[in-house]
């Protein structure tokens, strides 16, 4: 599937993982702040949900353009011209106070993060050797994890202490990161790449990875409401003051690097059934942390689930990278990131209007349960696809050996040749 032939680029996989962990920690950085600012300012579930909603919409919206761009227009120039844009816009957000404005710019930095996503991601396997693709998304997803780890604690702290401007100007600043990547990274895809006949893929053309697709979205949707139910639970239920909050959200990705680092050195190949396992593990540590009677008894349970969620980002990017065609890698990421996000979406939806009527904990515990229950859903339809591809894959391999298999002529098959057809004396 079209892994570079030199020697893996390192250099080129810690710079787009470096990009990848300080942008992400900004992102986290200014959603954290922003939705500790409204809950202090007296904002209900429904208004969180939609600061939530917004920061994922355009993700699940704007796929088929974004992954056609991540595709088809150079990578460098899209690190940078989103980089700059994303920048700008998160500078204004700064000095916005009415909550309608800052969804409404928190959705505009999101389109930024539609392209860059699938461009960053597609770029990964092209930059390492087949073998090394574990390694590497391992690499990709500790940055990743802990720009995680460190924006919610961080949040806490700047919030507490300077409000909410200093994390966005903070946030605004970690774009130009995506700049730096694109000037960097000699690894290029989009203008360059080779159109094949993968160009016309759709997620329906490989049955495992659609099966897989649907299971993670599915999960996401039921579990998705937790976000927005997180902040009230810690907070309301247990009280637990802003830092703590930053804390016990930070150990989850605490959980995630853990979880990148020996899933990354450990996977070689993509296997959908333990990507299923580890989704179980992680509804498994919700289920259980509506039952905490202290806070900081959610601390161990949100590393085991984060060392579940890193397992699995590192499956789901090994089994991508093996399966899908090189030129259509971007369109590919964001399609899954696009079924991914619109499953958050659902869990948004639902989560505010049930936290105006029921109270934080049992909302935790059916959020678990939900996720849990989609995982358990999608067991039967992921074995048949494995079946189906098994079976496929034995058929291609019979019709390449029939194509080698070299024909024979007649006199070299035993067979006669008439003599009317003898040239010749």
């Amino acid at each position: 599937m079209s892994f570079t032939s030199e020697p893996s680029r390192w250099g080129d996989v810690y710079v787009a993982a470096a990009a990848r962990g300080i942008t992400v920690c900004g992102d986290f950085l200014a959603a954290t702040a922003l939705a500790l600012a409204l809950q202090q300012a007296g904002a209900g579930g429904l208004v969180v949900s939609g600061l939530m909603l917004a920061a994922i919409a355009p993700i699940a919206l704007l796929a088929p353009v974004a992954g056609r761009i991540a595709d088809r227009v150079d990578s460098r120039t899209v690190l940078i011209v989103a980089g700059v844009a994303q920048a700008a816009v998160c500078t204004v957000l700064a000095f916005v106070g009415t909550p309608i404005l800052i969804i409404a710019l928190v959705a505009l930095l999101s389109c930024g993060l539609a392209v860059t996503q699938p461009t960053l991601a597609a770029l990964l396997p092209a930059m390492v050797r087949r073998e090394d693709v574990g390694r590497a998304g391992g690499i990709n997803q500790t940055a990743f994890s802990l720009g995680v780890l460190i924006a919610p604690a961080l949040a806490g702290v700047l919030v507490g202490r300077f409000g909410v401007r200093v994390p966005l100007l903070i946030d605004a600043a970690s774009y130009l990161s995506l700049v730096a990547a694109g000037l960097f990274l000699r690894t290029r895809r989009g203008k360059a790449a080779p159109r094949t006949a993968g160009a016309r893929w759709r997620l329906r053309d490989d049955r495992l990875v659609a099966v897989m697709t649907l299971a993670v979205a599915a999960t996401v949707a039921g579990v998705g409401a937790i976000n927005v139910i997180e902040v009230f639970f810690i907070r309301e239920t247990l009280h637990a003051s802003t830092t703590t909050f930053g804390l016990i959200s930070g150990s989850w990705a605490a959980g995630v690097v853990v979880g990148s680092l020996v899933f990354g050195r450990l996977t070689k190949r993509g296997d959908v059934r333990m990507a299923l396992v580890l989704m179980g593990g992680c509804c498994l540590a919700v289920v259980a942390a509506a039952g905490v009677p202290n806070a900081w008894l959610m601390v161990p349970l949100w590393l085991v689930g984060g060392a579940f969620n890193g397992g699995l980002n590192v499956c789901t990017a090994v089994v991508v990278a093996e399966r899908i065609p090189e030129a259509v890698r971007g369109r590919a990421w964001a399609t899954i990131s696009s079924a991914t996000q619109t499953g958050g979406m659902i869990g948004f939806v639902v989560g505010g209007p049930l936290l105006e009527l029921f109270a934080p904990r049992p909302l935790v515990a059916a959020a678990g349960l939900a996720g849990l229950a989609a995982v358990i859903a999608c067991v039967v339809p992921v074995r048949r696809a494995e079946a189906m591809s098994a079976r496929r894959a034995g058929a291609a391999s019979v019709g390449r050996a029939e194509r080698e298999i070299p024909r024979l002529r007649p006199m070299e098959q035993g067979v006669s040749q008439p003599a009317g057809d003898s040239v010749g004396s």
